[in-house]
């Protein structure tokens, strides 16, 4: 299996995962920490989209919450299938996650849906007219 690593913001650049997926990932490991802002309205979103994006598992760690710390993490620990679908995750306690990576629904998914086959990179330019 090969695996790619992101870390925290990383998430949000799809191109990463994008380059790491195009060198053969097969599962991203995200190791991050989302606050309680941004953590419930773009953790699993993120997650999901990169997984989806590029049609590879994600996990994604968080420290667990701890309310009086100085940095208070949103917690929610997951794994992510090539579908886009959670199919693990914890809550914001301590926890350690367990979830099956199965090689052979990466390739069904990636068989059914042939992104990476058919995408066209010469005809993604974006042209400037003179003014």
């Amino acid at each position: 299996m090969k695996i790619g690593v992101a870390i925290c913001y990383d998430v949000r650049f799809p191109e990463l995962s994008l380059l790491l997926s195009g060198q053969g990932a097969q599962l991203l490991c995200i190791p991050g920490a989302f606050n309680m802002t941004t953590g419930p309205a773009h953790w699993e979103l993120l997650m999901r989209a990169r997984a989806l994006d590029n049609q590879m598992y994600v996990a994604a760690c968080s420290p667990a919450r701890d309310p009086d710390g100085s940095y208070v993490a949103w917690g929610h620990s997951m794994v992510c299938n090539p579908w886009g679908m959670v199919i693990a995750e914890a809550d914001e306690t301590e926890q350690i996650v367990y979830a099956e990576i199965d090689l052979e629904r990466l390739r069904e998914v990636r068989q059914s849906i042939p992104v990476t086959k058919q995408k066209r990179s010469d005809i993604y330019a974006v042209t400037v007219a003179d003014s």
